[in-house]
């Protein structure tokens, strides 16, 4: 990871105890020479749990394209857990979006013995983690984002293990906890009732007999406390169970239920990152960083990666779809607001300055425009207005550009639709051009105006609907205003689908033709059920 050898084991020093670092070099000596008994599991004994607190650091050397691609991966997760946090998923929710995009970038796998590559798997997971941290240790403002996306994962991993995983893990953290008595329970057993009844109520919920009476009585309530375990711990360890009146106080301690563990844990799980993150800054300066890595940490500090979209676009962008030029006015309704605004200009103005018409002719390719409709469709725009220009000079000056959009000229390049990184890597629009990212680019009026003509509303004096996106494009964090956007007007469309057993892709718009077909997706199935009924 760094230049030298020895300066890389004195700036290890700032992370370890050195007789630690020895015992870690030890260790991997001797499972490099397969000295260990364990047979299959022989690496696993580095990570014995596919939950991890972070605290040893990374021991082996890594190549530099693992340390960016690893980085990468971990940082798009980071980023949907982000996205999902800003537009008030629920944790439930955030699960459902967020196993398929784990299991293909950071797959935690359960031991078997048909899998050989769960030590890469862990490796990849530990290596990662703190690569970003060197990439997020470098303002306070970043740290905190790293903190709250790390804890997040932390808390949705851990729900995915086992409960034998869960306790396992739980044995192996030092806390500082003990086992309340039957007589201490017996004691403040109606106190333990009181802060824990919600709770307990809303696990009985999710009970196969809940789904059989659809009701919960006090009883069953009651049944639940009496058999569970509880503990009790310095109340400073459990901030969020004390303000949201979820634990019983007595003398400085919090009673906690064992299902209420995970607050416990992923708050120290916050609270260790933080010592960390903070001990990294400090040692930063004195690491002898690759020349190589310090372009790859400054572009992963920025926070700003694209999840890949994986439709493919054909050379003659056709998409399978047949799409004509007279036609593409009717797909509007289906567009981002990116590609809306563009398309309700070009048809006001009859024309794009460049960026503008890259943007839109990439977009319009790749739902299904064929170079031949491209260019009637071009041609017509360009044409057809009062004071517009004649055929003989969109010929001209036109022509060639689009058609070196679909590999007809120069050299002969399939080019790919923008996506919002793309979008948004470019020079913010003038007020002579109509390109770029509307949630970044436009005035929070003329935004909310769009939106409004869009079909949103907005309620409770600006707090509404429109109200939520305005905030996340004030924040920055334009991909997930568009992705609510895209929720807010295709919510009924979506409960439908989910309610017919349809698979819905839930995660983050990273570009704007998957906006398109996603919409056009749900229209699609809703339009098969209007011809049943």
């Amino acid at each position: 990871m760094f230049r030298k050898v020895k300066r890389r084991t004195d700036g290890r020093k700032n992370f370890e105890d050195e007789s630690l670092q020895d015992d870690h070099h030890h260790n991997h000596v001797e499972r490099s020479l397969g000295k260990s008994s364990n047979g299959f599991n022989d690496d696993l004994s580095i990570y014995p749990h596919r939950l991890s607190f972070y605290q040893m650091p990374p021991f082996e050397e890594i190549t530099v394209e693992e340390f960016e691609t690893w980085a990468i991966d971990r940082l798009k997760v980071l980023l949907e857990i982000e996205s999902n946090m800003s537009r008030g998923k629920s944790f439930r929710e955030m699960e459902s979006v967020l196993k398929p995009l784990l299991a293909k970038l950071l797959p935690l796998n359960v031991p078997s013995r048909e899998s050989s590559s769960l030590y890469l798997e862990r490796k990849k997971d530990h290596y990662s983690h703190f690569i970003l941290r060197l990439a997020f240790c470098r303002s306070e403002e970043l740290r905190g984002r790293f903190i709250k996306a790390e804890t997040m994962l932390f808390r949705l991993r851990f729900n995915m293990l086992s409960l034998k995983e869960q306790r396992d893990f739980v044995s192996s953290i030092d806390l500082p906890w003990e086992t309340v008595t039957d007589s201490e329970k017996e004691m403040f057993h109606s106190k333990l009732l009181a802060c824990s009844y919600s709770a307990i109520k809303g696990i009985l919920v999710q009970t196969v007999e809940y789904q059989k009476t659809k009701r919960v009585t006090d009883a069953q309530v009651a049944s639940f406390l009496e058999a569970e375990k509880f503990y009790k711990i310095p109340f400073e360890f459990v901030p969020e169970l004390i303000s949201t009146r979820q634990s019983f106080l007595h003398k400085g301690y919090a009673y906690v239920a064992q299902f209420q563990q995970l607050s416990l844990i992923a708050t120290e799980f916050s609270k260790h990152l933080s010592e960390q993150l903070n001990i990294t800054m400090r040692a930063l300066p004195t690491l002898d960083e690759d020349d190589r890595l310090i372009p790859v940490l400054n572009n992963l500090s920025k926070g700003y990666v694209s999840i890949d979209y994986q439709q493919e676009f054909g050379s003659n962008g056709d998409g399978g779809e047949g799409l004509k030029a007279e036609m593409v006015p009717s797909t509007m309704k289906d567009m981002p607001l990116c590609m809306n605004s563009l398309m309700t200009n070009l048809m006001t103005d009859h024309h794009l300055k460049y960026t503008g018409r890259q943007q839109l002719s990439l977009f319009l390719k790749g739902i299904g425009l064929n170079a031949e409709e491209s260019m009637r469709f071009w041609q017509f725009q360009f044409t057809s207005g009062p004071g517009s220009m004649n055929v003989e000079k969109f010929n001209k000056e036109y022509k060639y550009t689009f058609r070196h959009n679909y590999g007809l000229e120069g050299g002969r390049i399939n080019y790919k639709p923008w996506d919002c990184r793309t979008i948004l890597s470019k020079a913010r629009p003038t007020k002579q051009d109509s390109h770029g990212c509307p949630y970044r680019d436009m005035h929070r009026d003329e935004l909310s105006f769009k939106l409004t003509k869009m079909g949103l509303n907005d309620d409770n004096g600006g707090r509404g609907k429109i109200g939520d996106i305005l905030a996340l494009s004030e924040k920055g964090e334009y991909q997930a205003a568009c992705t609510k956007v895209f929720e807010i007007l295709n919510k009924d469309k979506m409960d439908y689908a989910l309610k017919t057993g349809l698979n819905v892709d839930e995660s983050s718009i990273v570009h704007p033709n998957q906006y398109y077909d996603r919409a056009t997706y749900l229209e699609k199935n809703m339009k098969k059920k209007e011809e049943k009924a």
